[in-house]
């Protein structure tokens, strides 16, 4: 499977092999870790019980963005309300999702530090969000029980019959190429006074809801940034 999860900001060693070792339970290799606080640890390797190989191939950076450069479809694993709607789904039809977007290209789930959860920055870099439904009284879930319960439901889902996959004019856009676009929009809004930069209240936030609902293609984005780069030349054209 196509598939990689992403742990960010994780605290405590042993979560991360208890982590590797869910995943290749279920068939998974594929972890990134963004900015761990101990790794790599002698504790994470006595959680992974036999699962040492994902760890020595798990891949650390610096930011989120960096483990989603090239992943067309990601999933952000949050239990906390928002103010701003994102789209949202349970671990089975996540897991679906997710097999289904694999055909397209890299998917990635990713999971917050263990006591704050993702923040609303990480969350602007995801498709859906993934929530586990649990008791509300005792709603609170180990960071690799998580994973195993999303791990599983793709293992399922990995297992039943594909429908059929249909050609398409051109594959989806990358967190890269979405992040260069996101870069580019806001130049030019900022340039055109309609983003106030003292004051940009939640406008750049809600164009990304807005474009991740599009899920536009390469070429889609190419198209949307030779506008963006065609506005530019107007106006500056106008200001000479």
């Amino acid at each position: 499977m196509s598939i990689r999860i992403v742990l960010v900001g994780t605290t405590h060693p042993g979560n991360i092999g208890a982590v590797a070792r869910a995943m290749k339970n279920m068939g998974l290799h594929d972890l990134a870790l963004v900015s761990p606080k101990h790794f790599p640890h002698e504790d994470a390797t006595a959680r992974a019980s036999g699962a040492a190989d994902v760890l020595d191939s798990a891949i650390v950076v610096d930011s989120l963005a960096d483990a989603l450069t090239d992943c067309v479809y990601v999933a952000g694993a949050s239990a906390r309300s928002r103010t701003i709607n994102w789209p949202s789904m349970g671990p089975r039809d996540c897991a679906e999702r997710m097999i289904q977007e694999s055909n397209n290209g890299k998917v990635a789930a990713v999971f917050g530090p263990e006591k704050t959860g993702l923040h609303n920055d990480d969350l602007d870099l995801c498709h859906t969000l993934l929530t586990i439904p649990t008791d509300p009284g005792f709603s609170s879930l180990n960071l690799a029980m998580a994973v195993q319960v999303l791990t599983y439901e793709l293992r399922v889902a990995s297992m039943l019959d594909e429908g059929p996959i249909f050609d398409v004019e051109a594959p989806p856009a990358t967190g890269e190429e979405m992040e260069h676009f996101y870069k580019h929009l806001e130049r030019v809004l900022t340039d055109i006074q309609f983003l106030d930069p003292e004051n940009p209240r939640h406008l750049m936030r809600r164009m990304r809801r807005l474009f991740i609902r599009a899920r536009p293609d390469k070429n889609e984005v190419n198209i949307l940034r030779g506008i963006l780069t065609a506005v530019d030349k107007t106006r500056k054209g106008d200001d000479d």
